[in-house]
């Protein structure tokens, strides 16, 4: 298993920032659409979305059955997302590269315990993500699915990355 690039640090409001690197073989375009368009986020996200992400404003995201109003921030296509989530900032930001896209993941999250756990959910959804972009899509995998998909064993190789 080849981990992402990532690391975890204080942010400036006394929370915790990971910042979670991966490059994906697929232009930015693409990943944007999967990043914003509701119809893909549910595929491999771990919420569910109201409205396209693309666009600044209110939206509803849906985890386990219930839903938050959140905000997008900024949506500048294809390049840069940034949306709160539960009190979690998200910030995706996404750079063109020679065989695809650099996507670079900020989560501020309220501390430092979170971010191993964090690392290895989004791991899990991007490698779902991964395979929708590719036209092979497999469908969501969060929670009990996600341990099946060995999110035990990221998470605690991300720990020691972070550590």
């Amino acid at each position: 298993m080849e981990l992402a690039d990532v690391t975890a640090g204080p942010a400036d409001d006394g929370r915790w920032t990971l910042v979670f690197t991966r490059d994906l073989r697929h232009p930015p375009e693409k990943v944007w659409a999967a990043l914003t368009e509701p119809g893909r986020l549910r595929e491999w996200a771990p919420f569910e979305s109201d409205r396209d992400l693309g666009t600044p404003g209110d939206a509803t995201l849906v985890m386990d059955g219930a839903g938050t109003e959140e905000t997008i921030l900024r949506a500048d296509r294809p390049h840069l997302l940034e949306y709160t989530w539960g009190g979690d900032l998200l910030r995706w930001e996404l750079e063109p590269t020679e065989s695809g896209t650099r996507l670079r993941l900020s989560h501020t999250m309220p501390g430092p315990e979170w971010a191993a756990r964090n690392a290895a959910g989004w791991h899990v959804c991007l490698d779902t993500a991964d395979l929708l972009l590719a036209g092979t899509p497999q469908g969501r995998v969060v929670g009990d699915d996600a341990r099946d998909h060995g999110w035990q064993d990221l998470r605690d190789a991300y720990e020691t990355k972070l550590s």
